[in-house]
């Protein structure tokens, strides 16, 4: 039997919540799962009850930021001859970029 998994105040998560998404869908929420480096668990928690996701450097994140670059820059190399920029791409760069800039700060 596992431990008890408890929240920051304590309090004894019980309960499940399941929902479907696409694969689209999933693939976007893995990449910020990943660029944030928090477990899924917590990402979607603070997301759904509007808390503000807080990215502490770390190599894991560093070496997610790096492939998601990586993933964008092959993205835009394709789209370079004239084909458009979907939504899910745009959502990526704004998501890195803003997290290029808090760490910025920091």
């Amino acid at each position: 039997m596992s431990a008890k998994n408890l929240d920051n105040h304590n309090r004894f998560r019980s309960r499940t919540i399941g929902f479907r998404v696409s694969p689209e869908e999933n693939e976007q929420i893995n990449r910020a799962v990943r660029i944030s480096g928090l477990t899924k668990q917590d990402y979607i928690i603070r997301r759904l009850t509007d808390r503000t996701v807080i990215v502490q450097g770390n190599p894991r994140v560093y070496k997610a930021l790096r492939n998601e670059l990586a993933a964008v820059l092959e993205e835009l190399r394709r789209i370079e001859n004239g084909a458009g920029v979907d939504d899910e791409l745009m959502d990526t760069i704004q998501m890195i970029a803003d997290i290029m800039n808090g760490l910025k700060e920091e």
